[in-house]
C-alpha cells in the first residue's frame, strides 16, 4: 500500500516538473468551465423567456403554437451544456495533470451547430408568428 502511494506521488511530482504552468492551466480550465456555465444559464433563461412572452400577448390562434417547443429546446440545450461542460472540465483536468492535453474541436463544432439551429428557430418563430395589433407589446 505504501509503495503504491509512493509511486503515485512520484508520478505527480514528474507531472509537475514536465508542466511548469500547471496551476495556470488549471485556472484557465476553471474559467472556461465557468464561461460554459454562464452560457448554459443564459440558454435556459432564454428558453423560459420565449415561453413566458406568450403570456404578454393575446394569441390570435386558440392553441399554444410552437413557442413552448422552442423554449423547451433552449432549456434542454442549456441542461445538456451543463452536463457536457462538466464532463469536459474533468477530462481536461486529467489531461493537464498527465501533460497530454490536446484541444478538442468537436465541442466547438457541436455547440456552434446547436446555436445555429436554435438561432434559426428563433428567427423562424419571430417572423412566422402572427401578431395581434391590439397587443401592448407592439409599439404604436
Amino acid at each position: 500500500m505504501g509503495l503504491l502511494f509512493k509511486a503515485k506521488n512520484v508520478d505527480i511530482e514528474k507531472a509537475k516538473l514536465r508542466n511548469p504552468s500547471r496551476v495556470r492551466d488549471h485556472l484557465a480550465n476553471e474559467r472556461t468551465y465557468l464561461a460554459w456555465m454562464r452560457s448554459a444559464i443564459a440558454l435556459m433563461g432564454f428558453g423560459v423567456v420565449i415561453v413566458r412572452l406568450r403570456h404578454f400577448q393575446v394569441p390570435l390562434i386558440p392553441h399554444p403554437g410552437a413557442g413552448w417547443k422552442l423554449g423547451l429546446t433552449f432549456s434542454l440545450v442549456g441542461l445538456l451544456t451543463v452536463l457536457l461542460s462538466t464532463q469536459h472540465y474533468f477530462a481536461v483536468r486529467d489531461n493537464i495533470d498527465e501533460d497530454t492535453y490536446e484541444p478538442p474541436d468537436r465541442w466547438v463544432i457541436l455547440f456552434s451547430l446547436a446555436m445555429l439551429i436554435l438561432g434559426a428557430g428563433v428567427i423562424y418563430f419571430v417572423f412566422s408568428v402572427p401578431l395581434d395589433p391590439m397587443s401592448p407589446v407592439i409599439p404604436e
